[in-house]
């Protein structure tokens, strides 16, 4: 009898090609509400942290504080017009090679595998993303918002998966595309690879702090080349 293993992934950026949107939706929020362009990098660097705390460290880190105020109050009202603009543009669709390794995981490693996707947007908006684009019978378990008190680089996200899972830390590994997500992985006592597919952010800059917080880490260029290692890693006895 084979020995379970987990795999947890990340959604946005790793599993479905959503972060531009994402990205632009803030974008556009920003410069409705406060007349401000920002760096989309910075909403890349940002990536999991809740939306009002996003806004804030987006501000901080653009310079925006000097010339806007951003109290709790603005900072959630972009946070839901940025949510409204992402409705209405996001066009996303499956990371190439998303589904095959999901598939391959499924049908090669079977109930020794077990699967779990973490996401800080609503419930319903991720199990329809995923059955869109991937299929979300493909995973044991959904961590979504709705699950969560804490956003990354908080470890709780990726705790309550583990707790959900029964599985112990060095049985699981995580799949992120975030400098936030892999800190908050490492929090968790979590081994983490990196996918990094279409974001802009640099795994010798962007990634440094992350990446030397734990030299175990490792780094792929997208989903497509790291499903061998994954699938090594989970199927084997």
């Amino acid at each position: 009898m084979r020995i379970k293993k987990g795999i947890i992934f990340d959604m946005d950026g790793v599993l479905i090609d959503s972060m531009p949107f994402h990205a632009e939706a803030m974008s556009r929020a920003i410069k409705e509400i406060t007349n401000h362009e920002i760096d989309k990098k910075n909403i890349y660097l940002l990536e999991g942290m809740p939306g009002t705390d996003l806004v804030k460290e987006v501000f901080k880190r653009e310079n925006i504080n000097d010339k806007v105020e951003v109290d709790d109050e603005t900072a959630k009202h972009i946070g839901s017009r940025k949510e409204q603009i992402f409705k209405q543009i996001q066009n996303a669709s499956a990371i190439e090679g998303a589904r095959e390794l999901l598939e391959d995981l499924t049908t090669t490693c079977g109930e020794s595998c077990i699967k779990a996707v973490v996401s800080g947007s609503a419930r319903k908006e991720v199990e329809a993303i995923l059955d869109r684009n991937i299929g979300a019978k493909y995973f044991d378990f959904i961590i979504t918002g709705d699950d969560l008190e804490e956003g990354k680089p908080d470890p709780a996200p990726f705790e309550i998966a583990l707790n959900k899972m029964n599985l112990t830390a060095s049985e699981v590994i995580v799949v992120e595309n975030s400098p936030l997500g892999v800190e908050a992985a490492y929090k968790a006592g979590l081994e983490c690879i990196i996918t990094l597919n279409n974001t802009p952010l640099d795994i010798h800059n962007d990634f440094k702090e992350a990446m030397s917080s734990d030299p175990k880490k490792f780094a792929f260029k997208d989903t497509r080349s790291a499903s061998k290692f994954l699938k090594n890693w989970c199927c084997s006895e």
